[in-house]
């Protein structure tokens, strides 16, 4: 008699044993989280102020008044936003062998940080409007909005941007001085490294020793109506996955026809030097057209480069493209 009970004690505990296996279910693992990304507004207005502003000192030629004053609000304005405002002095040789002074300025956000992002633009104007139909302008100095400071007005909207919302990574805004001031197109005296005088120096010698970056972008002539931004031949070449990534984005927040998926003309920019001397993968986001003319757009060096050519649109379409390359990243 105990032996029956303890068998059937045994085969009740094995049924109770296969009943828990059946009923028993993996414990429910937690969804994985989701990295919300926060993208901040660009203020088109705000870039465009920045862009009237630095056309209310004058011309920005080199060694005139105007480029001082500007020069004084730059640092004053890169102050109150960056970590670190670093301002370049240097001295080079124009075209003609003369001696002239240069600033280049460069704002730090997060300067502790090793992975780090480069943003430019020039913000010196040409001294010549030596494309402009009228020859009798072709020794006078330009405003320079589209080329130059539509690139800076955007660059200084993002500085707004960065110090009310901070990045895990770090970002170095670089004003470039002297880009501008090549050989007059009349003199017949093109010499490629005549232009980008700034960023030549600069690559040579970086504000902070072994400089290095993950990457750059470039902006040039970025605020005209209808732009044509197609993928700038040098960028394809030097960085193709960086200026396809860019492009990516463009096409994702519905610019696609403005930043086209075309080959555009090789320019002689300051990212080529930034590429060839100090090795960051750099891209120009430039306006390019075809025409016999010049790649460039209609106004491109002649006197009615002047507020008239600035379209807050155009700003806030490229101001947002670089927003969300760099909250993306």
């Amino acid at each position: 008699m105990l032996k029956r009970i303890a068998l059937i004690s045994l085969v009740l505990l094995s049924m109770t044993s296969c009943d828990n296996k059946q009923n028993s279910k993996p414990a429910a693992q937690p969804a994985p989280q989701v990295k919300q990304v926060v993208i901040p507004n660009f203020n088109a207005d705000s870039a465009y102020n920045y862009v009237k502003k630095q056309l209310d000192f004058g011309p920005r030629v080199p060694g005139s008044a105007a480029h001082k004053q500007c020069a004084e609000w730059f640092v004053d304005f890169f102050s109150d936003k960056a970590d670190t405002v670093y301002v370049q002095d240097f001295r080079t040789r124009l075209y003609d062998g003369r001696g002239i002074d240069g600033k280049n300025i460069i704002a730090a956000f997060n300067p502790e940080a090793k992975k780090r992002i480069l943003l430019a633009a020039h913000w010196d104007s040409r001294p010549f409007a030596d494309h402009d139909p009228d020859e009798k302008n072709w020794n006078t100095p330009i405003d320079g909005a589209n080329d130059g400071a539509s690139g800076v007005g955007v660059l200084m909207e993002i500085a707004r941007i960065l110090k009310n919302n901070p990045l895990n990574l770090g970002v170095d805004i670089i004003l470039f001085d002297l880009e501008d001031y090549g050989a007059p197109y009349f003199l017949n005296l093109m010499t490629n490294d005549d232009w980008a005088l700034g960023s030549q120096y600069w690559a040579k010698n970086p504000h902070i020793y072994n400089y290095r970056a993950y990457f750059g972008i470039l902006l040039d002539m970025v605020g005209a109506p209808n732009p044509k931004f197609p993928k700038e031949y040098y960028s394809q070449q030097f960085a193709p996955a960086l200026s396809n990534d860019i492009w990516k984005v463009a096409r994702e927040l519905g610019y696609d026809e403005y930043f086209t998926n075309e080959l555009g003309h090789p320019i002689n920019d300051d990212h080529i030097y930034v590429n060839a001397i100090a090795r960051i993968p750099m891209i120009d986001i430039i306006h390019l057209e075809n025409n016999s003319e010049s790649s460039f757009y209609p106004y491109w060096h002649t006197v009615k480069d002047n507020l008239e050519q600035i379209d807050p649109k155009t700003l806030g379409m490229v101001g947002d493209v670089v927003v969300n390359v760099l909250y993306r990243n």
